[in-house]
């Protein structure tokens, strides 16, 4: 079975049949051809496909059972039964004219005071499975790294970076010298520079991007201690990473992709590697920190007017 499939079968419930045209383009890039053929077919016409033995639906897509069972294991249901009652939800919910669910919980017309009290609580579930799978020992190793470090860079894109950006400043407050980079030339050309007392981050969601596992890789080989902060442990970065803290995979949907829930959990991570190292510091992390609230401390007093 490969690392893949793995992840669906430990992880969360199968998704909402609302949330399954997003799931297909999510998880598309990663999908044989053949597999693509299948889940583009159930996407476009849940309604037909619904009604398709697996046989039938391994015809319509010129491709075998075993796809068929494959891609719906990818998809994030147990077997292709389970993909189809799921079908079948999607197809009565667009025939029967209800709003659609912009997140697995939330649908289009829902009040206000109720979307905010369901993100809230979708958020608090994240967080809780972000501290329940978070492994105390690598990230007690990756704070030992890093309170340490002559230098620390940090790699990631899109929503990643931004969670990069405020480790970078948080680690800056505290008189360490962190620079986090989102354009990946400019992220290999200085991981060229690292060297053993030096760490590198990616932060990649997913586990597989690129531009932030290039540079983590440069930085491995060139004797950096590197960490990771991903969704999926089992991913390509892990091949370059010393240390590895798992965020939360929580559910994604049309109008809440990965981008949002994984960045919750993200920042959980960095709030947990940031308060490490400001107490292994904190003879030098106090005065420095306690400075830079000093140097701002004008800036946040309203001017009087002369």
């Amino acid at each position: 079975m490969s690392n893949q499939l793995k992840e669906i079968f430990t992880g969360d419930a199968p998704p909402a049949p609302a949330a399954l045209a997003a799931k297909v383009r999510t998880l598309g890039p990663s999908m044989t051809r053949s597999m693509h053929r299948v889940a583009e077919a159930v996407a476009g016409d849940p309604a037909g496909c619904a009604a398709l033995t697996v046989t039938g639906l391994a015809e319509l897509t010129g491709t075998s059972e075993a796809t068929v069972v494959r891609t719906a294991r990818l998809l994030g249901y147990p077997g292709y039964r389970d993909l189809r009652l799921a079908l079948a939800g999607l197809a009565a919910q667009q025939q029967s004219g209800r709003a659609p669910a912009v997140t697995a919980d939330i649908a289009v017309d829902d009040p206000i005071a109720d979307v905010v009290a369901k993100l809230a609580y979708d958020e608090q579930q994240t967080l809780a499975d972000t501290a329940a799978g978070l492994d105390t020992h690598q990230l007690g190793a990756a704070v030992g790294a890093l309170a340490a470090a002559r230098r620390i860079d940090i790699y990631g894109v899109g929503a990643s970076s931004l969670v990069g950006q405020d480790l970078a400043q948080k680690l800056l407050r505290i008189g360490l010298i962190a620079h986090s980079f989102n354009d990946p030339h400019l992220a290999v050309t200085n991981a060229v520079q690292l060297r053993a007392k030096d760490v590198a981050i990616a932060i990649t969601h997913s586990g597989s991007t690129v531009d932030a596992i290039e540079p983590l890789r440069v930085a491995f080989e060139h004797g950096a201690t590197t960490v990771a902060i991903t969704g999926r442990p089992s991913g390509p970065v892990s091949q370059y990473a010393d240390h590895i803290l798992t965020t939360s995979t929580a559910r994604e949907s049309e109008l809440r992709p990965a981008a949002m829930s994984s960045r919750t959990s993200q920042l959980l991570v960095v709030d947990c590697l940031f308060v490490g190292v400001a107490q292994r510091t904190y003879e030098t992390a106090a005065p420095a920190l306690s400075a830079s609230y000093e140097a701002l401390a004008h800036r946040h007093t309203p001017r009087t007017s002369r």
